[in-house]
């Protein structure tokens, strides 16, 4: 982000020196800073022509044409003006609300008091009905998620359930997930020279971010929440059946095992895939009535619960 209000705002071209000075200053002069720099000014670039930024290269000093410099012309990343229909902001209204957590909670707020600023009028009071709310009350959730976002590595002390004593972790933290109300972080255990993914109420003390950012790179292709169901038994898996509208459920069949139409029942797709109860039955409710639960029983009692208790509550 710093780089690119940097390159944003820049009038004329600015020189790999100049850069290193203002966004990465963390990265020491020496060879391994300098390759350390190196890197991270390349990862970033790519991450910004990812989200459509167009870098500019050319010469950043008027007399001399061998020192390069980098802007990113306003006239190619301005966006016109955005305009949402009600239903859209009564969505964005919506996602606003899910984080509880303090400091995820600020970031939504303004993006509220922006959009309320060009003048879209979102009343999330209205939304607590059908809202679900996503809380993070581990102290472990905060500095874990600042080291994930700079790529530092941490330590902490965790408490297994098998041991009487807790020992001390070393992790680069790749990213966080959640199932059945609990939180995990996923990384490489440094020590163990290995994937591991932790739960957050086991960390028994602070967690402590060392070294300088941009110290790893995730693997490409990482997904984080398939890498922990894989690791923690505390992410069981079942296997569901589906009755998806045909044209509806693209995520669902994005990742299902099979996709079979039902003749008894024209225009429904019978569709069986894997995953958590929760996880599953969080995604069948954002369908609606163009996806039935066939099976099995546990998550058809939990979507059915979480139907129950909205009715409730809109009583």
């Amino acid at each position: 982000m710093n780089l690119h209000i940097l390159l944003l705002g820049a009038k004329r071209f600015i020189g790999k020196d100049a850069i290193r000075e203002a966004c990465y200053s963390d990265h020491p002069r020496g060879a391994a800073g300098d390759e350390a720099f190196e890197r991270a000014f390349e990862r970033d670039k790519d991450a910004l022509r990812q989200i459509g930024a167009v870098i500019e290269v050319g010469s950043a000093d008027a007399f001399f044409d061998d020192e390069i410099g980098y802007r990113i012309p306003t006239e190619q990343t301005s966006l016109p003006e955005i305009r949402f229909e009600s239903d859209e902001a009564a969505v964005l209204g919506l996602a606003a609300q899910v984080w509880q957590q303090a400091t995820l909670a600020k970031a939504t707020g303004r993006a509220l008091a922006k959009l309320k600023g060009q003048g879209v009028e979102i009343d999330p009071s209205r939304l607590e009905v059908v809202a679900p709310a996503i809380t993070a009350d581990e102290p472990a959730f905060e500095p874990l998620w600042d080291a994930i976002g700079k790529r530092r590595q941490v330590s902490f002390p965790y408490q297994r359930a098998s041991e009487s004593d807790p020992t001390t972790r070393r992790l680069q933290p790749w990213g966080l997930a959640r199932s059945s109300g609990r939180w995990y972080v996923v990384g490489f255990d440094v020590d163990r020279g290995a994937e591991r993914v932790f739960r957050l109420s086991r960390i028994v003390g602070p967690v402590r971010a060392t070294g300088r950012s941009g110290a790893y790179d995730v693997p490409a292709g990482t997904d984080v929440r398939a890498v922990a169901r894989r690791l923690s038994p505390s992410f069981p898996s079942v296997r569901a059946t589906l009755r998806v509208r045909q044209g509806t459920g693209v995520g669902l069949r994005r990742r299902a095992e099979s996709v079979t139409p039902l003749d008894d029942r024209p225009g429904w797709d019978l569709v069986a895939l894997e995953g958590p109860v929760h996880e599953l039955a969080d995604e069948v409710l954002t369908y609606g009535t163009d996806v039935v639960v066939e099976g099995p029983d546990a998550l058809r009692d939990e979507v059915v619960g979480r139907l129950r208790a909205v009715a409730e509550a809109g009583r």
